[in-house]
């Protein structure tokens, strides 16, 4: 598996496979009318409008294997006056799932964030209801430190949790990454 950052040529890419992971994890979560007529555009819009012309401090990682997207991670550095470095998305597709692609990605990404993001926390907001994604962030040492509501594409008002660590360096102790002074 090759990790790479992603470019404006990947955007078609990452859109459908996002598409596809909420399609998949988010049945009974976002609603149904949005997930089956409105999610493939919705995330085409966003993910061009992202890579076309990116802030400075976004990043894009992709996870390849023989030309197949396995997944992708986006964070955007010190987004947050407390909390720090946001990751905003991280999807595996599910063909890789299990093989460490989302651990990897996770990886590369935190050492993004010491590398120029290194005295801020990391967060992530993942959906209650998605217990195979609060579970993963929890057994790599997430803090649940928020409960809130988030204002979904679909209309819809869900139950999201703020996961947080205090530094990109105690993301990867978590991970079992050695620090490189």
């Amino acid at each position: 598996m090759e990790i790479k950052v992603a470019g404006y040529k990947d955007y078609e890419r990452i859109a459908h496979l996002h598409a596809q992971s909420w399609k998949t994890y988010y049945q009974g979560i976002l609603g149904s009318q949005y997930l089956s007529n409105e999610v493939i555009d919705d995330r085409l819009l966003i993910w061009q409008t992202r890579l076309i012309n990116p802030p400075f401090n976004q990043h894009v990682l992709i996870a390849e294997e023989k030309g197949e997207l396995c997944g992708f991670i986006c964070a955007f550095g010190n987004h947050d006056f407390e909390k720090g470095t946001i990751i905003d998305a991280l999807h595996v597709n599910t063909n890789a799932r299990g093989r460490g692609t989302g651990r990897a990605l996770i990886i590369e990404m935190a050492k993004w964030i010491e590398q120029h993001f290194p005295n801020n926390g990391v967060y992530l907001e993942a959906m209650a209801d998605n217990k195979q994604a609060t579970g993963f962030y929890e057994h790599i040492g997430g803090q649940n430190s928020l409960e809130r509501l988030w204002d979904a594409p679909c209309g819809n008002q869900i139950t999201e949790l703020v996961y947080t660590w205090q530094s990109p360096a105690k993301l990867l102790g978590k991970l079992n990454v050695k620090q490189t002074a």
